[in-house]
This record gives C-alpha cells, structure tokens and sequence, in this order.
C-alpha cells in the first residue's frame, strides 16, 4: 500500500516538472518575438525616414541660361534669378536672351540670392547629393562660351527679310534695324557686384542716365550710314570680327578735318562700345577706350558720352583695367572733364579716387600725365575739391612735390586746394607750408613757371589763415620771398609784395575774398592745360 501510494507521488512530480519546463520554454519563446518583433519595426521606420533620390530638380534651382544646378544665384533688375557666371558672361558680350516666357532679363544690376542659395544647400542635404560646386557649375570662361553658341543659335534663327525692289529694301532695312534694337537692349552695367570687383556705383543722377527715348527712336528709324557697319562688326560674337571694327573705328576717330567724330558718336556706337570697355581681352578693351577718347575731343560729343551712362565703365578700367587701358581711360575723363558741365558728375560718380591712386602709383608718363591734367580740371569745382580733401589728396601731392615728381602739374592741383577754408586747413596741418618754401629754396628749379605756382599756392594760404602767419615766420619766409622778388617775374614779385602785406596786417579778414582775381594771378584758368603740348593734343 505504501509502495503504491509512493509511485503515485512519483509520478505527480514529474507531470509538475514537465508542465514547469514546458512553460519556461513558452515564455522564452514569446521574449523572443517581441525583440525581434521590435527590431524589425524599428529598422522598417528608419528606413522610412529616408528620402528617395528625386526625380528632377525643381526647376526654380536651374539657371535659364546654363540648365544646370545654381552655385551662386544672383538676382537681377528684372527680378529674375540666374547664375552669377552667367549674368557676367551675358554683360561681357551684350547678350540679352529670352527665357521660355516670352520676357527679357534686365542686368543692369546684380544682387547676391542668399535665400535661394540656402534653399538649394537644404534640398542636397535632405536627399544626400552633394551641393553645387567648381566642378558641377560653370566658371566664367565656360559660361562665355555658352552663351557665345547661344548667339550664334539665335542669330541663325533669325528669318532672313524676303528681296524686294531697291524701294521696299530701303523700308525693310530700317524695320530689321528696328528689330533688333528692340530685342537686343544693351546693358549699362551701372552697377557691377563680383566678389572682387572694387568700390562700385549703386545709383546715379536721372540727368546723366541713358539717352533720351526720342533720341534713340529717331536713330532707329533714320540709322547713320556711317556708323552702320562698325555696329554691325562690334556685335559679332566672333572676337577677331570685333577687334577689327575696333581697329577701323579708332583710325577713322583719328581724322580732324571733317564732322567724323560728331556724326560716328551715336547712342547706338556708345551702347555697343559700353561692354567692350570691360572686355577681359586686352586688344578689345585697349583699342574701345581709345575710341572714346578719339570720340570725346569732339566738342559737342562731351556731354552726349558722360549721359550714355558710359563714365562707370571708365572709371572700372581706371581701378582693374589693363595698363594701355588705363593711359586711355585718363585721357578720356581729362578730354570729358574740360566742360564745365561734366565737372561735377565725374566727381560724383567716383573718378577722383583711381585716378589719386594712378597719379600716385603709375607705372607710365602718360597716365602720369593725364591723371594730373584730369584732377587739375575736376579741382576747379568746389564739390570735387570737398572730396579730394577728405580723400587725404593733400598728404600725397606734398609728398610728391618733396620728392621732385611732376611738380608743376601737382602744384596746379594743390593751388586749386588752396582756394578752400578745407585744404588751406590741410595743408596748414601737413606742412604745406614749409614744403613750398623749401621748394623756393633750391636753385635748380626747372622752369620759371614752377617758381610762378609755388609763390601762388602760398598765396592762396595766406586768405583767410591765421595759421599761416606763426607758420611762415618760423619757416624762415620771409628770406626766402625776399629773394623770389629779386629774381621773379613780375607777376611774381607782385605776389610776394602781397603776402607780405598779408603777413604784416595786424587783422585779418576771414573770408572777404575775391577768388577771381586770385584765380587770374595764379594764372590757373580752365583753359590752361585744354590743349597743345601740356593737353590731349593728339588722338589715341
């Protein structure tokens, strides 16, 4: 009886053990399910989070010119947003294209499309393409050439005009020059905005803005024969073709005889020469200068090329251009600024600074020389004396006299100087005084003109100074005049006997002070350097 009772135990036992394994084995089994069961859904969410490759780019990323992926998008007067190699390229060879609605781009001016630029950054980020780059994007060079087949591509699109009798070519012929002063508008490049381009102009007066519209509708439907074929060569989109009609242009600007100036000087010639002045080749920028030099020495012509908007260009060979470039760029705002009426907006527009720089630095006679002349005519005007004063013009030229370079001509300049309460203070300051007597000093001077300028610059320091009464004494003046009398011309001695007065008055008026007739003395006149051996007496 006990036996069967302890087997009956025995076997409970093994049927709880049993059902305890097989439990443990259940729970193992689920814990295993459930991690894989998590790590399954979690891998399929990661793999949700990521974004397929697109199918096209938004086609508000790609420049209309080039198609590709924009690096550096700019954006231009017209609103529309284009590479900014591209803009660059279509300024350098007056290209306007038509994008696919219909509009024309304007790129007179460029501004940086940061928004853009972030946006396109974001999108390569979020689907993991690497952003725009050197090798991707266009340089300049290719860019050039890009829009370069773009022309040739419309030019051979054009329909060629059906013949006519010798009367309906006449009609035809003028509706084709209207046509394409219509479609292809030149660019004023009044604004240039490049990562390395210096100190550029904004805005501008509406007085010295582009030619008037009635101007430029009569010579659309009445063109100028004459300067019908250097238009057509200097809108060739073959380089070769343009040097050439630059190279006619400038030998047929040199004659003098006849009316070739005025009649080749037409808004349409001075648009199509605006890009060339730029051009990154050195015949073509060299060879368009000199042509507006030949054009400026035409009287009537002055004003007619500062209001073409074509003086920024100018002033952008001054600052970066090449070096023959720069010679002709002087000579033109020298030859522009002996009308009086151009004085001021060649000051405004920012002419002084390169051409301090130029006469200061230049590593040729010539642009010496027509730097020099360019700052005595624009000093006449007491806005751009203001300006050269806060420039710190009048250190340099002091420095220059010190050193024996060009003296008369850096004389004529700070004489002008010293008809202002402003550069009578800054030179006071610098020691302009003690400069111009130790100039009188030396016996070697070469000319007696030099002698001349010196007495009057001191002259005009002693208007209105009272500084210069304690300065002159202590630099010994008073020696120094005594000698100039003897030796001087009249007109000199005639000075000196008034700065003598000057000096010995015990009070001096503040500015009761005829200007004219220090201007006479001195012998500066506007017309002294207009021309001969010291002027732009020859053609470029």
């Amino acid at each position: 009886m006990e036996f069967q009772e302890a087997v009956a135990r025995l076997r409970i036992h093994k049927t709880i053990r049993k059902g305890a394994i097989e439990r443990h084995h259940t729970q193992t089994e689920k814990k295993e399910r459930k991690i894989f069961f998590h790590r399954s859904s979690s891998s399929s969410s990661s793999s949700s989070k990521q974004k397929t490759k697109p199918s096209e780019i938004p086609i508000e990323f790609l420049c209309p010119v080039s198609g590709t992926l924009m690096k550096d998008p700019v954006i231009v007067s017209s609103g529309h947003t284009f590479e900014r190699a591209c803009v660059q390229a279509c300024n350098t060879l007056g290209f306007t294209p038509t994008l696919m609605d219909g509009t024309v781009p304007d790129f007179s001016t460029v501004i940086p499309n940061l928004a853009l630029k972030s946006t396109i950054l974001e999108w390569c980020r979020n689907y993991s393409l690497d952003p725009p780059n050197d090798k991707t994007t266009l340089d300049f060079f290719s860019a050039e050439k890009l829009v370069r087949a773009k022309i040739l591509e419309t030019q051979r699109q054009k329909p060629k005009p059906p013949k006519k009798n010798e009367h309906q070519d006449t009609g035809a012929g003028i509706d084709h020059v209207v046509t394409d002063l219509i479609t292809q508008t030149p660019s004023t490049h009044d604004s240039w905005s490049s990562n390395d381009s210096p100190l550029q102009l904004k805005t501008r007066s509406s007085y010295y803005s582009s030619p008037s519209s009635s101007t430029a509708e009569i010579e659309a439907v009445d063109p100028n024969p004459k300067d019908e074929e250097f238009v057509r060569k200097l809108k060739s989109p073959l380089v070769f073709e343009i040097e050439e009609g630059l190279i006619s242009l400038r030998n047929t600007t040199r004659a003098r005889e006849d009316d070739t100036k005025l009649q080749l000087c037409t808004s349409r010639l001075l648009s199509v020469l605006q890009p060339l002045i730029i051009s990154r080749y050195t015949s073509i920028q060299v060879n368009s200068v000199a042509c507006l030099v030949n054009l400026s020495l035409e009287k009537n012509n002055k004003i007619k090329i500062v209001r073409s908007g074509i003086l920024p260009l100018l002033i952008h060979v001054l600052k970066g251009g090449f070096p023959e470039a720069k010679e002709h760029a002087c000579g033109a705002i020298f030859s522009l600024a002996l009308d009086d009426r151009n004085k001021t907006a060649i000051g405004v527009l920012g002419a002084l600074p390169p051409l301090l720089h130029l006469l200061r630095s230049a590593e040729s006679d010539r642009t010496w020389h027509y730097s020099s002349l360019a700052l005595y005519h624009l000093s006449l005007v007491q806005s751009n004396i203001t300006k050269l004063v806060k420039l710190g013009s009048v250190p340099i030229l002091l420095e220059m006299v010190k050193s024996g370079r060009m003296e008369s001509r850096v004389l004529l300049i700070l004489c002008n100087l010293a008809l202002s309460p402003d550069g009578r203070h800054a030179m006071c300051d610098s020691g302009g005084v003690e400069v111009l007597l130790g100039l009188l000093r030396r016996s070697d001077l070469k000319f007696e003109s030099t002698q001349d300028i010196c007495v009057s610059v001191l002259y005009g320091l002693s208007h209105g100074s009272l500084r210069f009464k304690g300065l002159a004494r202590a630099a010994g003046a008073v020696e120094v005049l005594m000698q100039v009398e003897k030796t001087g011309s009249e007109r000199t001695k005639e000075k000196v006997r008034r700065i003598f007065k000057m000096m010995t008055e015990t009070r001096m008026e503040k500015e009761d002070v005829n200007w004219e007739e220090v201007l006479e003395d001195s012998g500066s006149t506007p017309c002294r350097f207009s021309g001969g051996k010291d002027g732009l007496s020859t053609n470029a």
